[in-house]
């Protein structure tokens, strides 16, 4: 594609001499900018990636992956015994969830009350999560609840709570929020902020009881081996019974995947602009370096080397910048990924303030998931714009005229 002549030619504009110092300045920048913005762009979308794929796998650990929701006229164990003998490999609970207050002595905290029953309490997110207490405790005036709402309540295993719920009770006096006393059986922790602030565990009774409901009232949760063919099974199951109503784990939590998605898009172009913006500087360059060296590359077109291997040769120079600045942004932005929570807990140590709080991004630690796609459509861009921003200024040798350029020699 090169020949050596060519090769020879961008070396030595690689080189500039020492009047030139300025063009060795241009090119720096080019370089540092390039892979800075390569590097950026890859930190950036590898902790969008893992974020994502970190809050992902906490739903669908914290979620059930299908939910049933009975209407009226339905028996929840007919609608068990239909599904279970379709997919053997399923397993189907029965849970109430609604809203509620907890009241401790001095403070009340609006939660999300959530009864599973005690056959089921082993096949739900508990069984692994528990960090205080014993699932064994878990039963009828028992709770579990997250160790965010334990700590920000000042409970301990053992306390007796009070849960207010959102249903209300007629009495001569009118109507009155039903509520009951309950004993703190253990804690658990998500590490998802979010749940483990606002969610308690109740037994199935106890929940139909305090939100005064009528036996049979539940909806049913379906566990998949795979989650992600969660769709598949909502239209089958659909189809199946189209008197009962089927949202996954994903229409639940929709709007939330969108808005990681449009902003992971958003940072894509918004950080591409910082690759497009250095390669200016290697338009800029090149354009002063053909114009100082208009005599030199006069008396070689004279010599008779051709217009296409000159612009060859002033293209391989910008390309080559742009080239090395992209291997370099790719190797320090994978390291810098691989490396980022060791590196924010560092900077947290010096600077003193919490870069990653968890109470507003949900996780305990800053994720990352190196996407080798995402890395390969990086390079691709890079090297493409750093091409386009060689080729143009290159191609100004073709209008240059020899007589013009040596009239004044």
């Amino acid at each position: 594609m090169f020949n050596q002549t060519e090769r020879l030619i961008a070396i030595r504009n690689l080189r500039p001499k020492k009047k030139q110092g300025f063009l060795k300045i241009i090119s720096l920048f080019s370089f540092l900018g390039i892979m800075l913005g390569v590097a950026i762009l890859i930190i950036v979308m590898s902790v969008m990636n893992g974020f994502r794929a970190d809050l992902t796998e906490k739903i669908i650990g914290l979620n059930p992956h299908l939910i049933i929701q009975l209407k009226k006229e339905n028996d929840p164990e007919s609608i068990k015994k239909i599904v279970s003998q379709k997919y053997r490999e399923v397993n189907i609970t029965e849970t109430i969830t609604g809203e509620g207050i907890i009241l401790t002595k001095n403070k009340a905290k609006g939660i999300i009350i959530k009864g599973i029953s005690n056959k089921d309490k082993s096949q739900s997110f508990l069984n692994k999560e528990i960090t205080k207490g014993s699932l064994n405790d878990f039963s009828k005036g028992n709770v579990m609840i997250g160790g965010e709402l334990a700590y920000n309540l000042n409970l301990e295993i053992g306390d007796k709570i009070n849960i207010v719920s959102s249903s209300f009770l007629d009495t001569p006096f009118g109507s009155v929020p039903k509520q009951d006393n309950f004993k703190i059986a253990g804690f658990f922790n998500s590490g998802f902020y979010e749940f483990d602030q606002n969610l308690i565990y109740l037994e199935l009774n106890d929940s139909r009881s305090i939100f005064n409901l009528e036996e049979g009232k539940v909806d049913l949760e379906v566990f998949l081996k795979d989650p992600f063919l969660a769709e598949k099974y909502k239209e089958e199951i659909n189809k199946l019974n189209q008197n009962i109503f089927i949202s996954t784990w994903s229409d639940n939590n929709k709007s939330f995947f969108n808005a990681l998605k449009v902003e992971r898009n958003v940072m894509f172009i918004i950080l591409t602009l910082i690759i497009i913006v250095a390669a200016f500087n290697i338009i800029s360059g090149l354009t002063i370096l053909i114009k100082n060296k208009t005599k030199e590359i006069a008396i070689i077109k004279s010599l008779g080397l051709s217009d296409s291997s000159i612009i060859k040769s002033f293209f391989l120079t910008g390309f080559t910048i742009g080239f090395f600045a992209t291997i370099f942004g790719v190797i320090f932005g994978v390291i810098f990924s691989i490396y980022i929570d060791e590196i924010r807990n560092f900077l947290s140590m010096v600077f003193g303030i919490n870069i990653f709080p968890s109470d507003v991004y949900y996780l305990e630690k800053m994720p990352s998931e190196i996407n080798t796609i995402s890395i390969g459509i990086i390079f691709f861009l890079s090297l493409v714009i750093t091409s386009l921003a060689s080729y143009f200024p290159a191609k100004i040798i073709s209008k240059m005229k020899t007589t013009d350029a040596l009239k004044y020699e």
